[in-house]
This record gives C-alpha cells, sequence and structure tokens, in this order.
C-alpha cells in the first residue's frame, strides 16, 4: 500500500493532493486555453464533476504566495515544463458560494459574514505587499461590500494584480429559486438586490475572473450588474477539461490493478463502466462526440476495487440521487404543467430529445420549452450526440441518469397507482430466476387498467409504454433499456441482466408492445399480432441479442393492449 499514491475520494484540494501524495489526473494543459481565451470567463458544470478541483489547481498555479512550491506542487505534470508569463504573477481571492447557507431572513447576513472573513483572510495572507497597518484598517471596516471596496483600491494604488476565482456562483441562488419561487429570488439578483450589488462591485476591479457554476440562470439575471464574462460553456476547446477521458480512465485502472486483486482486465472494467459513468459531452466539434466520463462516479469505483477486491456491487451513484433531488426542487417537477411533464415522458421513453442548449436565459423564462430542456442539460440529465436539421440531439448519457428519469415516472404513477411494489419485486424474481413472467406482466397491465387517474393524462402506445417503462425498471437485477437496436430494428423493451448485481439470474425478455385503439376489431388485432411475432423473432436472430443476453434464456414476448384493456399476452416461440 505504501507504494501505492492515495486515492482522492472526496478531496478537491489540489494543494493537498499533491502534497499529500494522492492520485492526481493532470489538467494543467489546459491552463494556456483557459488564458487565452479571456480574462473573464463563466463555466458550468454538472455538480460533482470535478470543478472545485479545477479551481484549486487555478489558485495554486497563479499564487503569487504559492510559488515557493512550484516544484512540488508541479512537478511531473504538463504545466511544469510549459508554464506561462502569467503563473505566480497574481493575489488570488477565491471565494465558494456553496459554504453560505440559510433561511432567507438571514441570507444577506450570512452573505457578508463569510465575505467578511474571507476578506480578512486575504488581507493577511497578502499584508506584506501593501502598507504598514493594512490589516487593521481592513478589520476595522464592517460592512463586507465597504471593505472589499478598500482591498480593490489599496491593490491599484500598490499595483497588485487581482485574480477572482468564485466557485459555486449559483449555489444559494438555485436554493432561493427552488424554496421561495421566482419573486423572491428576484428581489436578489435585480434592481438592488444585494447578489446584484456585490456582482458590480468585481466588474472592472480584477485583472482576471473564473466564475463556475452548474447553470447559467443567476448569470443572466445578473448580467447588467455583471456583463464581461465570455461563457465558454459549449466552447469545444473545453468540452474533456473537467472530467475523466477514456485514456485517463484507463490509466487509473492500470495503477490501481495490481492493488485491487481483482481478476478483471482494465478492457473489462471499462467496458463495465461505460454505460454507467460515460457518455458526457458538452459541446459538438466533429461528426464523433468526444465523451467523459464522471470523475466522481469512476473514484468511486475504483475505491471500492481496492478496498474490497471487487467492482461495487451497485453501480449507481448515491450522491446521483441527492443531485436530482435538488433539480426537482428547481424546477418544481410536482407542479409543472402537462406539456413540461411531456417532455420528460418523452426523454425517458426515446432517450433523446432534439432541442438548442440556450447559453443564458433567466429565471422567469424557466417555464420556456427550449430553456427546460437546456436546465436538464446543464444538470447533466441530458447530453449532446449529435445534430439534427440545425438542432442539437441531447440524449440519456448513461443508466445513472436514465434510472433517474425511470424515478421520475414512477413517482408519478404511483400517486394515483394502486400496485403493491412488494409483489411486483416477487413478480421480477420469479420472471428473472424461474423464467415464470406471465405474472409480473399482468400484475402491470391490470395496475394500468385500473388507474384511471393515469388514462385519462395519458393514452396509446407511447404512453403506456411509459408506464410498463417505470415499472419494470423497478428491479435491479435487469437494466430495462427501452427502443434497443437488435438485428436493424427497435424493440420495444429489452430486459437485460445486470450480471455484475446478480450473476445468477437465468432469464432474459424481449418484450414488444403493442396498442390497438378502443373501436379495433378482432381481425386488426390478429393482423398485428402477427405482424408483431415476425418482428420480435427477427430481433432475436441477430448476433449482438446473444452477447447482450450473456448466456440466459431469452424469451420472446407480445403485450397487446386494445384501448386500456389487456387483450393478449404470449411468448412466441423463436
Amino acid at each position: 500500500m505504501p507504494d501505492f499514491k492515495l486515492l482522492p475520494s472526496g478531496i478537491s484540494d489540489f494543494r493537498r493532493i499533491r502534497l499529500e501524495n494522492y492520485y492526481y489526473v493532470d489538467k494543467t494543459e489546459w491552463i494556456p486555453k483557459i488564458e487565452f481565451v479571456s480574462s473573464f470567463l463563466f463555466f458550468c458544470r454538472p455538480r460533482r464533476f470535478g470543478k472545485t478541483l479545477m479551481l484549486s489547481l487555478l489558485e495554486s498555479y497563479y499564487d503569487c504566495k504559492q510559488q515557493q512550491d512550484w516544484d512540488r506542487l508541479f512537478s511531473g505534470l504538463w504545466i511544469h515544463e510549459h508554464p506561462t508569463e502569467n503563473r505566480g504573477r497574481f493575489q488570488v481571492m477565491r471565494l465558494d458560494f456553496s459554504q453560505v447557507s440559510g433561511a432567507l431572513d438571514v441570507l444577506k447576513e450570512r452573505v457578508h459574514a463569510y465575505l467578511d472573513i474571507m476578506l480578512d483572510i486575504f488581507a493577511e495572507k497578502y499584508a506584506d505587499m501593501y502598507f504598514e497597518g493594512f490589516v487593521d484598517e481592513v478589520k476595522k471596516i464592517h460592512d463586507a461590500n465597504v471593505k472589499l471596496n478598500y482591498i480593490l483600491g489599496r491593490a491599484k494604488d500598490c499595483g497588485n494584480k487581482l485574480y477572482l476565482i468564485l466557485d459555486e456562483y449559483d449555489n444559494f441562488t438555485n436554493t432561493v429559486l427552488a424554496q421561495h419561487g421566482e419573486a423572491v429570488y428576484r428581489t436578489l439578483t435585480h434592481a438592488d438586490g444585494f447578489y446584484r450589488d456585490l456582482f458590480k462591485l468585481f466588474k472592472g476591479n480584477f485583472d482576471r475572473i473564473l466564475m463556475m457554476g452548474v447553470s447559467p440562470v443567476t448569470m443572466d439575471d445578473l448580467t447588467s450588474g455583471y456583463n464581461i464574462a465570455t461563457n465558454i460553456t459549449t466552447n469545444p476547446w473545453f468540452n474533456q477539461v473537467l472530467g475523466f477521458s477514456e485514456p485517463e480512465v484507463r490509466a487509473m485502472l492500470d495503477y490501481y490493478r495490481p492493488l485491487s486483486g481483482t481478476g478483471l482486465s482494465t478492457d473489462e472494467m471499462v467496458e463495465q463502466m461505460k454505460p454507467w459513468y460515460d457518455n458526457y459531452c458538452f459541446s459538438l466539434s466533429g461528426e464523433v462526440p468526444s465523451t467523459m466520463f464522471n470523475s466522481n462516479m469512476v473514484t468511486f469505483y475504483v475505491n471500492t476495487l481496492i478496498t474490497l477486491g471487487v467492482p461495487p456491487e451497485s453501480m449507481e451513484d448515491p450522491n446521483a440521487k441527492t443531485d436530482y433531488t435538488k433539480l426537482r426542487q428547481l424546477i418544481r417537477l410536482d407542479t409543472i404543467d402537462s406539456y413540461r411533464r411531456g417532455i420528460i415522458h418523452q426523454i425517458a421513453q426515446d432517450g433523446y430529445i432534439y432541442s438548442k442548449v440556450k447559453d443564458y436565459f433567466p429565471a422567469i423564462e424557466l417555464v420556456k420549452e427550449e430553456n427546460f430542456i437546456s436546465l436538464l442539460y446543464y444538470y447533466g440529465m441530458l447530453t449532446m450526440t449529435g445534430k439534427y436539421r440545425g438542432d442539437q440531439k441531447l440524449g440519456i448519457p448513461n443508466n445513472n441518469v436514465r434510472r433517474q428519469y425511470y424515478d421520475f415516472l414512477l413517482d408519478e404513477f404511483q400517486r394515483t397507482a394502486n400496485l403493491d411494489t412488494w409483489q411486483l419485486r416477487q413478480a421480477f424474481k420469479a420472471a428473472a430466476y424461474d423464467g415464470e413472467w406471465r405474472q409480473l406482466l399482468e400484475y402491470i397491465a391490470s395496475a394500468y387498467h385500473e388507474d384511471s387517474a393515469v388514462r385519462s393524462a395519458i393514452e396509446g402506445e407511447r404512453h403506456i409504454q411509459g408506464y410498463f417503462l417505470a415499472y419494470l425498471n423497478m428491479y435491479s437485477g435487469y437494466l430495462t433499456a427501452p427502443e434497443v437496436e437488435l438485428n436493424h430494428g427497435y424493440c420495444d423493451f429489452f430486459l437485460m441482466p445486470d450480471k455484475l448485481r446478480q450473476p445468477d439470474i437465468g432469464h432474459s425478455y424481449i418484450i414488444e408492445l403493442k396498442y390497438l385503439k378502443a373501436d379495433a376489431t378482432d381481425d386488426e388485432a390478429a393482423r398485428q399480432w402477427q405482424e408483431a411475432e415476425a418482428q420480435i423473432r427477427s430481433y432475436a436472430q441477430g448476433g449482438r441479442i446473444s452477447l447482450l443476453s450473456q448466456g440466459t434464456r431469452l424469451h420472446l414476448v407480445v403485450v397487446q393492449f386494445r384501448g386500456a384493456e389487456l387483450l393478449r399476452l404470449d411468448e412466441c416461440l423463436g
């Protein structure tokens, strides 16, 4: 163990990582590009993607007080051999607004108290670069805005260069927006709102500024107070600046694999991770998207591999649900209109949607279609997968995110459904281990038929499909994949066994769902059934299905509805 670098799980302090012998994925080659684009930058990425560590890296690189540790911090990294002229030229003021929280009536006080502390720390750190008594003068001032103004003025007098690094710029404003609504939020970010006033002080008083957050909503509302930033969120240059590329993931696995004792090869481990942690793309610069792994998820996997000697029993990231809860609060999914609810259903069922990602939009326009879809992109719930007729094709990046969509559908249906989830899980086990699938599908079909509230809102094949999708996803033994391409066609559902979690599952399923209008004739139903049988048999002929079914017995099942009634349910023999 002493011969290996420590794994920095949950550590976002670059200085600590480098000085205490933690493993570090070198991101320093991006520093010259960040300098080149603009002196004032704004950048968004989903939560848990390495934003804080990147800002910590930049702080160490530019901070004039850390240059005595240059070799210890940067030896062996790309930038050590390619430093820029700006290395170590700045006094760095780093603020992190995730440190600020509290009820609305104390929020302004909390923000100012945090600023007061950080400005005092700044003054003490760089005291020798100012005049005698500078720190005492700073600490005499008890108004945070006045104190910041004073420091900015003295810095100019002394010819000191300042770099502002602002992390989680939108953290507490997103909380206010989610919990108190747009009207209260506007009091912070518009007119003489205290947060807007603070941003006015940033403008024109720093030599360089870099702000990071999750979404551009707050930045749009602060625009007239701070309108000098270049937004590089969707700039193709910076698509891979955060997260891990596949070569970076492979290098980490190669490094720790001898320590883990696992019999898995690096190729096998990458294949395990890809469906769960990969496929994030934030800008398109060519025909084939350059995708990234979520760095926190990869670290979670490797940490389990080292400590237990095997991959995680569950590939789901427990932090993802926390982030989804925050998103639910922000866009108030429990009260959204049917149009936006339809967008969620469409994405869950198709796996993608066409739209344009908006660079900025105000909070008051969250209800607009493109802005709503863009917000899903900024939170990592959608990612760029291609282009179509001038729009971007935005898809669900991986299984971690896909399960969040399915959970939304399930939450919605469970409000009105009379469906015993314990009984459903027992039916799943019978299908997975004994091949007894009929009870499972009949139970879901019966619940749909009885759920008049759902049927009044959703009717037709695609909506029944969404209902089945939500409940088929409940069982952890299967990866429930809709619209999987099999032998030049797309099946409705493929229940793919998750052998990593439950290696003893013996049965897999292709399920084809067919819908007829309530007044369809028996002859129409018979013709549709024949077509469905031919279709599902063709899916089973491709070579890919044997790989995906992973040695299980494959069942071909057709489910036919006429209106809300289950008309026929049978297995087709291959």
